[in-house]
Order: C-alpha cells, then sequence, then structure tokens
C-alpha cells in the first residue's frame, strides 16, 4: 500500500520550490504516486500592487508577460527534471491567488500531498507575489510537506536516483 496516490508540488520560480520539484519527483518514484506540478501566475496580487499605485496600469501587462514566461519555463524544466528520472508529471500553469487555485487544485484532482518550498518571511509588499507559500501551509486540505533550502543535499539524493 502507497502513503500517497496523488502528489501535487507547487513551483512559484524560488530555489525552495526546485528543491521541492526534485524531492516530490524522489517521493513519485520511491511509492509510484501520480506526480502533479502547479505554477499559478500571482495575478491577484499583481492587480492589488496596481490598485496600490505600486505599478502603474500600463506596467502591469508587461510584467504579466514576464510572469507567464517565468510560469512556462519553469513548467518547462519540471517536465524535463521528472522525465530525466522516468517519472510522468501533469504539470499545468494558472492564473489568480496562488493558495485559492492550489486548494481548488488539490480538491479537483484528489491530492493526498502538496510539495512545496520553504517559507519565507515577507519583509514588503512587492515581495507578496511570492509570500503565497504561508496560506497555501495554512489552508491546503491535504498534508503538506515543506522542503528546506538545503541545495546540496537535495542535489546528491536526486542525482543517485
Amino acid at each position: 500500500m502507497n502513503p500517497f496516490d496523488n502528489i501535487l508540488v507547487y513551483l512559484d520560480g524560488s530555489e525552495g520550490s526546485i528543491n521541492a520539484l526534485m524531492y516530490s519527483i524522489m517521493i513519485s518514484k520511491k511509492t509510484g504516486a501520480e506526480l502533479h506540478a502547479v505554477y499559478v501566475v500571482n495575478t491577484k496580487a499583481l492587480n492589488d500592487l496596481v490598485k496600490s499605485n505600486i505599478f502603474a496600469p500600463w506596467e502591469r501587462e508587461s510584467y504579466l508577460k514576464d510572469l507567464k514566461e517565468d510560469a512556462k519555463r519553469h513548467i518547462k524544466h519540471a517536465v524535463k527534471l521528472s522525465l530525466k528520472k522516468e517519472v510522468q508529471i501533469n504539470a499545468f500553469e494558472m492564473e489568480g491567488s496562488p493558495h485559492i487555485e492550489v486548494a481548488d487544485y488539490i480538491r479537483k484532482n484528489s491530492i493526498d500531498l502538496l510539495v512545496m518550498g520553504s517559507i519565507n518571511e515577507i519583509k514588503s509588499r512587492r515581495e507578496e507575489l511570492l509570500g503565497e507559500n504561508d496560506r497555501l501551509l495554512r489552508t491546503a486540505g491535504c498534508a503538506v510537506l515543506t522542503v528546506r533550502d538545503d541545495d546540496d543535499i537535495i542535489w546528491d539524493k536526486f542525482e543517485e536516483l
């Protein structure tokens, strides 16, 4: 009996989320669980930044385009890493408020483990674009595994797989 049937890794573009990706690939490979990955372009925070006059409205579209390109690049990297270890992955880019989109994905896809990077302290309003991890941790409808930023240890274990 496998402890997990469906694993979701949340990608946010940080090094921590790449570590979480590698860790989730290792767990999926060892348990046979189906692996999912999502990258949510945080349009809610972006809209809030425009409303707060931190970004001008005309900057929004340019910044959104950059965020979408980042999302595509990270999804492509997730697929490449998982296939390197012969693990199938269902990887998706979404838009909205990350904790809401991820919770919805968890519910709709019977996810029983969410894997994510470590929680970082939010120091400014702008950092809210990456500050969704705390909300995800508190609102996920399944078990949550946070992966520390020990790059060397995770890379070594990943390469051994």
